[in-house]
């Protein structure tokens, strides 16, 4: 895609394209949720799974200096800023509230939606494409998580000893798609030569993914909310090992 030879005029047009991108991913999902295509739990997933994977491949449309960063992370940032909007009450928004919300409740959007928003704005503002800690972190928040659900609701009949609510299954299903994803978006950003993708590299991502999904399937994540506590174990082993 060419851009304009101006890098400051080259970065907006990225946001604004990148913001159109993301808005008809999520306008998507919208009528998707509107007119009942399908099961609720699946399409809050498949919106959970889609949302930050789409915006990472975005990226390179970027400059590489803070700028970039800034203007990318604009995107998700203002996203947390609706989503916190419409869980105060202060604006409306009934197609987001069903796309995204679990129980159909707009307060709920405080929490899981919310979080999952800021996670994605932070690890792009603050990682941006050079650090693989950014990658890991989203790809296990929205790969790893959403199919860990997807999964686990449908095959999963084996649960943890030390949880109920989760099981074999999902966890399996969540280190496994969290460290694909990182692998994948470790590729893509390196063709771009934004990192130097090695061995050691994968084995590194390996072991975030695995952290991620062992605490994701605490009863911890249950109560504070797994789109709080996944990003965070992310985060933290990314800081010890990269």
């Amino acid at each position: 895609m060419m851009l304009p030879d101006n890098p400051v005029i080259s970065d907006i047009c990225a946001t604004v394209i990148t913001a159109a991108i993301d808005r008809g991913v999520f306008r998507i999902w919208e009528l998707t949720a509107k007119y009942d295509v399908l099961d609720s739990r699946l399409y809050r997933k498949l919106v959970h799974i889609s949302i930050g994977l789409v915006f990472m491949l975005c990226w390179p449309l970027f400059s590489s200096g803070y700028r970039g960063a800034f203007l990318a992370c604009l995107v998700p940032g203002l996203s947390a800023i609706r989503v916190l909007l419409i869980g105060l009450g202060i604006c409306k928004g009934e197609s987001t509230v069903k796309s995204l919300s679990r129980f159909g409740d707009y307060r709920g959007l405080l929490k899981g939606s919310f979080y999952y928003v800021s996670a994605i704005s932070f690890a792009c503002l603050v990682f941006w494409r050079t650090s693989p800690i950014g990658i890991a972190a989203i790809c296990n928040l929205c790969a790893g998580d959403g199919m860990a659900d997807i999964v686990g609701r449908r095959i999963g009949k084996d649960k943890l000893p030390y949880n109920k609510n989760k099981s074999y299954a999902g966890s399996i299903a969540m280190a496994t798609a969290g460290f694909v994803a990182s692998v994948g978006y470790m590729h893509y950003l390196s063709a771009f030569g934004f990192m130097q993708e090695n061995w050691g590299l994968v084995f590194r991502l390996l072991v975030v993914s695995l952290v991620s999904s062992v605490v994701e399937s605490l009863p911890i994540s249950t109560q504070l909310d797994d789109n709080l506590t996944v990003p965070l174990a992310s985060f933290s082993t990314g800081f010890l090992l990269f």
